[in-house]
This record gives structure tokens, sequence and C-alpha cells, in this order.
């Protein structure tokens, strides 16, 4: 069984609730998803000074990851729905999994440089008591990102190369199908691609991921090189890190179960440990929803941004202002809430009072919003 929820030769038989259930988590996944981070692409965007961060850069990189990683969720929700039955062709099959694939190492190598950003970026700070650009400036960044994109279109290759439909107990399957022939064991290629899949795309970054935090641990519970860092630019640094620290560990709690099954699955074909009945079972009620638990971290990211980051909390609640400040408008010039003559001329030309309204009860709600909208 592959990293994407498919089967690799043994048809999922779980149960018509579970598979409900699961396509439904990912039509709202992929709601949500798709919203948060158009949200946080478009905050990037227009935040000032935005291309001078090599974190905020790759945050927008994460964020367009993320975006077309969930455009593959409403393919995988269908064949969850349909007891894994693809209903979309060869082609699709090759497209949807390579991207789903492509996406994932993406995800989690934007999230290993962040947590490596990080660190240099605190390090410096603290030693050198300077501000900059942790990785040198945003040029290197950018080239950062474009190795980080080549390696992860290099990385899936196999997954658009061996991505196939294949007819078993007739129903369609879109699986990762190796070739069989003379002195060829397809299980045995499958076992290595999905060894290299687990060491590249979880096991690797997990490892440079906590070298980072455990030297940055070390570097601020250092008396004497902590003693001398204080203010407004160490306390945000502060923040930004631990924004980082909590999106890098949803991450591998989100991917995690899956990462198990799949090394599980991995030792199976490589003949280490023998195929069981606990393992069938994993495979059948376990491993959906462990997907499904990998794909929500797609739109986790947005939301744990926009919750942590103080100047995403500030930049969408002017976004937010300025979507409801036209109708709020709209509203307030209603004839039942407006100044009377009387009352303008009883305050004198020269006084710019608030609103009074002449409105009942019912409408004691948009006479409060009228008169703090007068006052900002």
């Amino acid at each position: 069984i592959s990293l994407d929820g498919k089967s690799d030769g043994m048809q999922g038989d779980s149960s018509d609730v579970l598979r409900i259930v699961i396509s439904l988590v990912y039509s709202v996944v992929c709601a949500l998803g798709l919203v948060g981070n158009l949200l946080v692409l478009y905050l990037m965007k227009s935040k000032q000074g935005w291309r001078k961060s090599s974190i905020n850069l790759f945050v927008t990189s994460l964020a367009v990851t993320d975006f077309q990683f969930v455009l593959t969720l409403p393919f995988w929700a269908v064949e969850n729905a349909l007891d894994f039955n693809w209903l979309f062709g060869k082609a699709m099959c090759k497209i949807v999994s390579y991207v789903t694939a492509m996406n994932m190492y993406a995800s989690v190598f934007f999230l290993t440089a962040m947590s490596v950003a990080r660190y240099r970026s605190v390090a410096s700070a603290l030693k050198n008591q300077r501000r900059g650009d942790p990785l040198g400036g945003c040029c290197s960044a950018k080239w950062l990102c474009a190795l980080i994109w080549l390696s992860a279109i290099l990385a899936s290759l196999p997954q658009a190369i061996f991505s196939t439909t294949a007819t078993v107990f007739d129903d369609v399957l879109c699986l990762v199908k190796f070739p069989e022939g003379r002195g060829s064991n397809a299980q045995f290629w499958l076992g290595l691609y999905q060894t290299q899949k687990v060491l590249l795309g979880f096991v690797l970054p997990l490892a440079i991921i906590s070298l980072c935090y455990l030297l940055l641990v070390r570097f601020i519970s250092d008396k004497h090189v902590g003693s001398t860092c204080s203010g407004p630019s160490t306390k945000r640094r502060s923040k930004v890190t631990k924004s980082v620290s909590i999106v890098v560990l949803s991450f591998f709690l989100c991917w995690l179960p899956n990462q198990a099954l799949t090394t599980w699955g991995i030792l199976i074909k490589l003949n280490v440990v023998r195929f069981s009945a606990e393992y069938f079972l994993s495979q059948v009620y376990l491993f959906p929803i462990s997907v499904c638990l990998a794909h929500s971290n797609s739109c986790l990211n947005p939301i744990l941004y926009c919750l942590m980051r103080r100047e995403f909390r500030k930049a969408l609640k002017s976004l937010l202002w300025r979507i409801t400040s036209p109708s709020l408008t709209t509203m307030l010039g209603s004839p039942g809430c407006a100044p009377t003559a009387q009352q303008h001329s009883q305050q004198g030309a020269s006084i710019s009072p608030a609103p009074l309204c002449l409105c009942g009860r019912e409408e004691e709600w948009s006479c409060f919003l009228a008169a703090v909208w007068h006052h900002k």
C-alpha cells in the first residue's frame, strides 16, 4: 500500500461508514486548505517587505505547495468513497499521484529549510547582536527554493513513471506498479521506493530539524549569551521561532502514523517480517485514517500561521475589515440610523457629533455600529 492511500494488489474493504467519513474529511480539508493557503498567499504578497525575509519566502513557497496538494484531494475523496475504484483514467492517475508525491516532498523540504533558517537567525542574533537575513540574502533563499523544487521533482519521478491503473477483482485501481520480469522483483523495488519516501520525506528532515532545535535550545539556555540578549528584536525572533516550531511539530504529528504503517509495509515487502492478519487489518482500517490525517496537515499550516504570528493576525483583521466595511457603510447609510437636521442645528456648526439614531429597539445593534464607525 502506497503513501497516497492506494492498494498495491489488494482491494480496500473498509466499512462504508469509514470510507464516507474519510471522503467528507477530504472535502472539508480541501475547502479549508484552498481558502487558508490563498489567504496566506494574499497576506504575504500584500505585506510590506516580504521579499526581504527568507522565512517569509519559505512561508509563501509552503503555501503554494499546500495549495497544489489540496487540489488533488477531490480525486482521493472520490476514490475512497468508491472503495479505491479509480474513475479518472490512467493519465490522471499518473498526474494526481505525481503532484501528490512532489508536494509532499516539497512541503517537508520547505519546513526543514524554515527550521534551519530560524536556527541561523536566532543563533546569529544571540552571538553577534545584529540583525540580518539568516541565509545571507533573499537571492540565496530564492536559489534554495529553486533547489528544493528541483529536488522534489526528481524525488517523485518514480511516482510519475510507475503509477498506473490496474484491474483487481473487477475494480480499476490507481497504484504504483513496478514491472515484473525475469530476475525482477516488483515488490522489492516497491519496498525500495517506499524506503526512499520514508527516508527523504520523514527521517532525514526529522533529524535535521531536531538537530537545529537542539542547538537552538543550547544557545538560548546559555546563561552568558542569554544574559546579553534582550529587547524587542529578540522577543520577536522568539515568537517567530515558536510559530515555526508549532508548524513543524504539526507536520510530524500528522505524518508519523502514516510513515509508521508505511515502514511496516516496507519490512514485509523486503521479507524482513511476515505478512500477518494484524498488518492486513491495519492497512484496511488504520491506513486510510493515517492518510487522511497526513493530508489534513495541508490546511493546518495556514491556520497555525495566522493564529501564531501577530503580524498575520493584524493583516487578517485588516483584510476582514476592508471586506466588511462596504456592507457596514451601506447599512449605516440607511434612513433609520441617520442624524436629524434638528439635532445638527442644536449641536452647532462647529461640532461634529456622533450619529444619533432614530431607530427602535430592534435596530440598537445598527445604532451601536454607527457610533463605533463614526468614532473610528
